[in-house]
């Protein structure tokens, strides 16, 4: 396990770390051994801490949300400010310190496990970057926040194997807060609006025009731009949402998969269901009978 930091806690300021002989149980247990936690903790005003590791065994996330701090590791150094998500990956050496004037306030974990590697790439820290922009994020704290739980459970195995599946909800929902990628031609896109429009419309059948309209650029950039950010076109997007709230209809009334189809905008039940099917592997009919219970 990396060294933790050893010095005086401030008031409000809370450092849990994890027995060895838990952590060799986290490692082994079937529910735990692909991704746990080591120690974690929220630093408040965290005046005088400073950390210089030359040997770094475990995964680091740092999320600041007050204060300012000089970070190195690697080959670069950087400033790390409010808001700022900071990774430090096992066996890079890092050194970092937070100034008198501006102390940082901190949620941080020290992971481990055969998913970490996956995770980094997952959140999007990849090559030379450390650093992410997420800005305030309230349900990001109340995910760190999770962790502490286990606080005053006695070390105690299930407290412990809750924590390691609350670090796994934690991290999958990072990527969820990113403010990226932050070139400024994709951030002109308003994708909260944009979204809001397919699901307003899920009901027709929204062209690609339309959307790009709203976005006021070329069909072509339009797409370019939106795939950048969520990883699928426009309109893949647009109909995912469309069969989403096929799977509702299914799920939670009696129509016909015509009368569904129709009021997805879709004249052709035919054609509807080999889109539904495209998507959810099974046809509409078969869905139903599959998921009723």
């Amino acid at each position: 396990m990396s060294q933790t930091s050893d010095w005086p806690l401030p008031v409000g300021s809370l450092r849990y770390i994890i027995p060895q002989r838990l952590i060799k149980l986290l490692e082994k247990h079937p529910l735990t051994r692909e991704l746990y936690p080591v120690s974690f903790g929220h630093y408040q005003r965290a005046k005088g801490h400073t950390m210089d590791r030359s040997q770094h065994k475990d995964e680091l996330l740092i999320y600041c949300t007050e204060g300012e701090a000089e970070i190195t590791t690697g080959q670069q150094s950087f400033h790390l400010i409010a808001g700022d998500l900071l990774y430090l990956p096992a066996g890079e050496p890092h050194r970092y310190a937070t100034p008198d004037h501006n102390p940082w306030t901190i949620h941080w974990v020290h992971y481990s496990g055969p998913l970490a590697s996956y995770f980094r790439q997952y959140l999007g820290f990849n090559g030379l970057n450390r650093r992410i922009n997420l800005g305030r994020q309230p349900r990001l704290l109340v995910d760190f926040n999770g962790l502490l739980s286990v606080q005053d459970s006695g070390f105690q195995e299930q407290p412990l194997i809750h924590a390691s599946n609350r670090l796994r909800q934690l991290l999958t929902a990072l990527p969820l807060s990113h403010k990226r990628p932050k070139i400024k031609q994709q951030m002109e896109l308003n994708l909260p609006q944009l979204q809001q429009q397919m699901r307003d419309n899920l009901n027709t059948r929204l062209d690609l025009d339309s959307l790009a309209a709203t976005a006021r650029l070329s069909r072509y950039h339009f797409i370019m731009r939106y795939k950048q950010l969520t990883g699928e076109t426009p309109i893949q997007h647009y109909l995912h949402m469309k069969i989403e709230r096929a799977c509702y209809l299914l799920d939670t009334g009696e129509s016909s998969i015509s009368s569904i189809a129709e009021q997805l905008g879709y004249e052709d039940s035919y054609y509807f269901s080999r889109l539904f099917k495209k998507v959810m592997g099974v046809s509409p009919g078969n869905y139903r009978r599959v998921n009723r219970y």
